[in-house]
């Protein structure tokens, strides 16, 4: 699976993507986001408050409990403001 960071996530990564197999038990973007986390502490840092991220699979903007089974891309991204 393909995991594409924007903004502030890409910059805490220090990376704006990388490709990662999730392991069975993992199932929604929730799920994915903790997995991410545990994988260092830059994923960590970028991903301590993922409930404030916002999350697109295959290009359609989701929310945390869906499913990524047979999904190809999770792209996340910071929350967005305007003014």
């Amino acid at each position: 699976m393909q995991f594409l960071y924007f903004a502030s996530v890409r910059e805490a990564m220090g990376r704006d993507g990388e490709e990662l197999q999730p392991p069975e038990h993992v199932t929604t973007i929730a799920d994915a986001a903790n997995w991410l986390a545990g994988q260092s502490e830059a994923h960590a840092a970028a991903l301590e408050n993922h409930g404030k991220l916002r999350f697109a699979l295959d290009h359609v903007m989701t929310n945390k409990d869906a499913s990524i089974a047979n999904a190809c891309e999770l792209a996340i991204f910071p929350p967005v403001t305007g003014g």
